[in-house]
């Protein structure tokens, strides 16, 4: 059987290493000022960051329809038996939903739905671990067990600069964004059931961040290998940084940087800084 793997843009998988795989990429729309984007195709995240200082109102982010997701399905369903479809969590938006609408529309191809219940470089890892695999000649069946059991160890920690844009967006609820204003706290976030929520309140930006680096070390320092990404919404020296703290300080870890692109930044806001990771 011969396998593709997709995933959604939010995976923040750049284009060479997409094309080195074989990754298929549905793109998230992104709405400024009345102008919509396909994020990473008309949109980087090192234009968005500007774009949105300009802006007159927050952007608005959308979905694939679910005829633009059948229309893809149906051009690979040309070439491969099966699909294994990676997308992000489906607590925070409706694009796994909507994927398994257009599945039940297609013929030709199986597709294998799964729901990271995270996003970014986190989702990214599944994508990647599932591509080499399915490069490898790995069945359906078999890669989709190899996500299950990543996802046991999964952990993504983050903290934004400002939490009015996760309330704006409906991805936090107002009494925590709120609570989190007025005493100028930066909390740490994670998701939990597949949402958005605060792991720890805490006074300062540099401090959530060494909270991060704290939680991650619990993991690192059993020796295990470890797969782990610095994520940065516009703060390349800053994730540069905690990478370097990090691989100096254990072997065991294999660390890149990656970014919080425009749909994600939308709702996090210029200056989030997150750390993600899983035991190989």
């Amino acid at each position: 059987m011969s396998v593709v793997v997709m995933t959604d843009s939010t995976a923040y998988i750049p284009a060479d290493i997409r094309a080195q795989f074989n990754i298929e990429m549905l793109p998230l729309n992104v709405l400024i000022d009345d102008v919509s984007y396909e994020e990473e195709i008309d949109l980087t995240a090192e234009a968005f960051y500007p774009l949105v200082r300009k802006a007159k109102d927050l952007p608005k982010t959308s979905q694939p329809s679910i005829g633009y997701i059948t229309d893809r399905l149906e051009k690979l369903a040309k070439d491969y038996d099966a699909v294994i479809s990676i997308h992000l969590s489906s607590g925070i938006s409706g694009t796994y939903q909507a994927l398994v609408a257009a599945s039940n529309m297609v013929e030709g191809i199986t597709v294998y739905p799964f729901d990271s219940e995270i996003s970014c470089m986190a989702q990214g890892f599944y994508v990647l671990e599932a591509a080499e695999m399915a490069q490898a000649g790995s069945d359906a069946t078999t890669i989709m067990q190899r996500l299950q059991e990543i996802k046991q160890t999964m952990r993504g920690y983050f903290v934004v600069d400002d939490l009015t844009h996760l309330h704006r967006g409906g991805r936090l609820n107002g009494a925590q964004a709120l609570l989190g204003s007025v005493l100028q706290v930066k909390p740490v976030l994670h998701f939990v059931d597949k949402i958005i929520v605060p792991f720890e309140k805490i006074r300062t930006q540099k401090k959530a961040v060494k909270r991060i680096v704290s939680l991650f070390d619990e993991d690192a320092k059993t020796g295990k290998a470890i797969r782990a990404s610095v994520i940065h919404a516009n703060r390349p020296q800053e994730a540069e940084a905690i990478k370097q703290e990090l691989e100096s300080t254990y072997k065991n870890v294999e660390i890149t940087t990656s970014y919080f692109g425009a749909v994600i930044g939308t709702h996090l806001g210029e200056g989030a800084i997150g750390l993600v990771w899983y035991i190989k």
